[in-house]
C-alpha cells in the first residue's frame, strides 16, 4: 500500500516511516525541515519519495497526497515553553495545517492517522487518565491539540476516516531538544559530566513510551477497522521525574545528585494513561519497558 507520512523527517514520523518500508509499504514522506533532518531517514533514503513542504501550503500537499491509501500526520510544533511566546505560529501550523490535511482526505478519501497528545487533558486529579476524561489544556501547544480533535470530529462525521493517537512522553532514538523532552535533556547533562537538571521538586509523574511502540501503534491504528475516535498511548506504568534522574544517573555510572530549578509554567503534575480502550480496540500494547528503552537509546 502507498502512504504518506508529514513530519517524516522528525523524531515519531521517521521512526514510522522505518516501519512502514520494513512492512513493504510505499512511503512518501512530507517534510519542510524545519524540525526534522534527513538524518533521521540515513539508510531509507533510497526506499521513499521525499517532498519538501510545507503542511500550510494547501495546493502543494494536495497535489503530493493524490492516490496515497492513508496518511500518518505527525507534523507540529510541539515545544510547550515556546507555545506561549508562539501562539499564532502554532495554532497556524498545529490547526490550520491539520485542517488542510482533513479537507483534503475529504476530497481524496484516505484513511488519516494522526498525532494527538495527552496535553488535551491537563492537569487531571485522577489518574490513570480514560479517553472519555474532560479535555481542559493547561498551554497553547495542548489547546492546538485540542481545536485539532474538534475538528477531526467533525470530519468524522462526514464519514471520513480520522484516528487521533493521545500520545504520553514518547522517547527514545532521533529524539533532540527540539521536541522537548525530558530524557534527551538529562542525557545531554550527563554526557557533559554535569548533574541532570529537574524542574520543580521532581514528584511529577510521567508515563515513557519508547518511540517504535508508537510507531507500531500507528501501524495498528491504520490497518485497523476502527473508523474514528480518540486513543491513550502510553504504558500505563508511570515514573517521577525525581526517580528518572537516578534511574539515569545510574545507568551512567555517577555519583550525582540531581539539580533542582523552578517549576515551568504549564508543567503537568500527573499523567498516565488508561490503555485498556487502545488494547481492545486496536489490538496494540506496548513492549518495551523503560529500562530497556533507555538502554537502546544509550546505544
Amino acid at each position: 500500500m502507498k502512504f504518506a507520512v508529514t513530519g517524516g523527517a522528525g523524531f515519531i514520523g521517521s521512526n514510522i516511516v522505518k516501519n512502514l518500508i520494513k512492512n513493504g509499504h510505499s512511503v512518501k514522506v512530507i517534510d519542510n525541515l524545519h524540525t526534522g533532518s534527513k538524518k533521521n531517514l540515513k539508510g531509507y533514503l533510497n526506499d521513499i519519495d521525499f517532498c519538501e513542504i510545507d503542511i500550510r501550503n494547501y495546493d502543494e500537499l494536495k497535489r503530493n497526497l493524490k492516490d496515497v491509501d492513508g496518511v500518518f500526520h505527525e507534523a507540529a510544533l510541539t515545544i510547550v515553553q515556546e507555545s506561549y511566546l508562539k501562539r499564532d505560529e502554532y495554532f497556524d501550523v498545529n490547526v490550520k495545517g491539520t485542517e488542510n490535511i482533513f479537507n483534503i482526505a475529504k476530497e481524496q478519501n484516505f484513511k488519516i492517522v494522526y498525532a494527538s497528545s495527552s496535553s488535551i487533558y491537563g492537569d487531571t486529579k485522577t489518574i490513570p487518565i480514560k479517553e472519555e476524561f474532560p479535555r481542559k489544556p493547561i498551554n497553547p501547544y495542548g489547546q492546538t491539540k485540542l481545536e485539532d480533535e474538534f475538528l477531526a470530529e467533525k470530519i468524522s462525521e462526514e464519514n471520513i476516516d480520522v484516528v487521533g493517537l493521545r500520545y504520553f512522553n514518547v522517547y527514545g532514538k532521533g529524539q533532540t531538544g527540539t521536541y522537548a523532552g525530558v530524557i534527551t535533556k538529562f542525557i545531554n547533562k550527563l554526557k557533559e559530566n554535569k548533574s541532570p537538571e529537574i524542574f520543580g521538586d521532581g514528584s511529577q509523574i510521567r508515563d515513557f513510551i519508547y518511540v517504535k511502540d508508537v510507531a507500531d501503534a500507528n501501524l495498528s491504528a491504520m490497518k485497523s477497522n476502527v473508523k474514528n475516535g480518540f486513543f491513550n498511548i502510553g504504558t500505563g506504568k508511570t515514573t517521577s521525574i525525581k526517580e528518572l534522574a537516578y534511574m539515569m544517573i545510574k545507568i551512567f555510572d555517577k555519583e550525582f545528585e540531581p539539580i533542582f530549578l523552578d517549576p515551568l509554567k504549564g508543567d503537568v503534575k500527573k499523567s498516565q494513561a488508561d490503555i485498556n480502550h487502545t488494547k481492545n480496540k486496536l489490538n496494540w500494547k506496548y513492549k518495551i519497558e523503560l529500562n530497556d528503552g533507555l538502554c537502546n537509546f544509550l546505544k
